[in-house]
Order: structure tokens, then sequence, then C-alpha cells
């Protein structure tokens, strides 16, 4: 017997962008960090980039697309115990998988710990954070031990558990993860919600997005 399968709008297009602009830009932010000198300038850069990204995000998970809002993240353990049982529903799997659920909090909880300890740490060499002068000395001595340490390898194993996260479900669970977040479209055997992914929509993503580079703009102001 023939299943119907019904093609759903999952991730928006902001979200869509979202998700490569930030993959981009924490690459970007390893490697110049790794290379230092002249680089270290696109290093600042990147991570004033990826804050405004971040403070986008938490943003649009209030007043993104159905599957992008934090209430559809399914965090429940029973949603964790049924999807490595594979029991899990096709509504929650539609969006996030309750794994993914968890290492998205993670990935974005890190990232603006990690950001936020390269607004206040020093190289002693050339390069300081904008926010350095703000912070007692022993303030910046520890965020930039963390930032160049347990910082940077947590980052960095967190983006390898998401690849390798991202064959076990291609080669284990079988339906791949990565074209909806290309196109945005998945084709479930069940009916679910559609995320809102029209022109109106994506204008409120541009507001939310500049009011998000002000918020950082304000915030680099303070240092001076």
């Amino acid at each position: 017997m023939k299943v119907h399968m019904f093609t759903v709008r999952i991730w928006d297009l902001p979200t869509r962008l979202f998700h490569w602009a930030l993959a981009l830009c924490v690459m970007g932010l390893v490697i110049t960090g790794n290379v230092g000198g002249n680089a270290m300038v696109w290093h600042f850069r990147l991570g004033y980039a990826v804050l405004t990204l971040l403070l986008f995000r938490l943003a649009w998970g209030f007043a993104g697309g159905y599957w992008s809002r934090w209430s559809s993240l399914p965090l429940h353990p029973r949603h964790v115990l049924a999807y490595l049982r594979s029991r899990a529903t096709d509504r929650t799997q539609a969006g996030h998988n309750p794994l993914g659920s968890w290492s998205i909090l993670a990935m974005l909880f890190f990232l603006v710990f990690q950001v936020s300890t390269g607004l206040i740490s020093d190289d002693e060499i050339a390069n300081a954070g904008p926010l350095t002068a703000l912070v007692s000395g022993s303030w910046v001595s520890w965020a930039s031990a963390w930032h160049k340490n347990w910082g940077k390898l947590i980052i960095i194993l967190l983006v390898l558990l998401h690849l390798v996260a991202l064959l076990w479900h291609r080669f284990k669970k079988h339906p791949p993860l990565l074209p909806a977040m290309l196109h945005g479209d998945k084709s479930l055997p069940e009916s679910v919600p559609a995320s809102h992914d029209q022109l109106r929509h994506r204008l409120v993503a541009l507001l939310v997005l500049g009011f998000a580079a002000l918020v950082v703009y304000g915030l680099l102001s303070l240092g001076g």
C-alpha cells in the first residue's frame, strides 16, 4: 500500500540563512583565531557577526516559523528515549529531533559564552576585546584563558558531534536532514503545521536582525 506523503515547509528562509551564516562565521573564527596576526581583525568582526546572529536567533525562537520556535523543540526525556529506540513520531521529528534539539541548545549556549569571553579577552600582545576596560584584570585573565583553550575546544567538539550526528541520522535513521535546511521542505507521512515563510515574515526577520545588530553596536560602544 502506497503511503501518501505531505510536503511541508519546515524551515523558513530566515532560519536557513541563519544556520549557514553561523556555520561560515564559526568556521572563519576558528581559522582566523589559529592564524592570528593580521587575521585577528577579521576574528573580531566575525565574533561581532556571530553575536548578532545569536541575538537574532534568540528572538526568532519566539517570532519565527512554527518549527523554528523554542516551544517546538521536543526536549522532554521521553522524546529522547523514543527517538533512540526508533519510536519517535513524525510530529516530534518534523523539526529538530530530540537529540538535535539538545545539541542546538548546547551549541548556542557555548557560542554565547565564547563570544562573551572574547569581548573581555586580552592576548597581552596586540589584541584586546572591546570591553576589557570594563572588568577587572582577574576577569580578563580568566576569560582569555577560557576563550583560547577550553572554550575553543568545546566549540570544535560540538561542531564535530553535529557533523557525526548528521551522518548517523543519514545512515541509521535514513531520512537525510541536510536537504531540508537548503530548500526548507520535508516530505512526511503525517500532516503537521507548516512554518510561515511569506514575504511579510521575512521582512520581520530583517527588522529583528537589524535590531540585533543595533544591540551589538550599542554593547561595543560601552567600551569606548
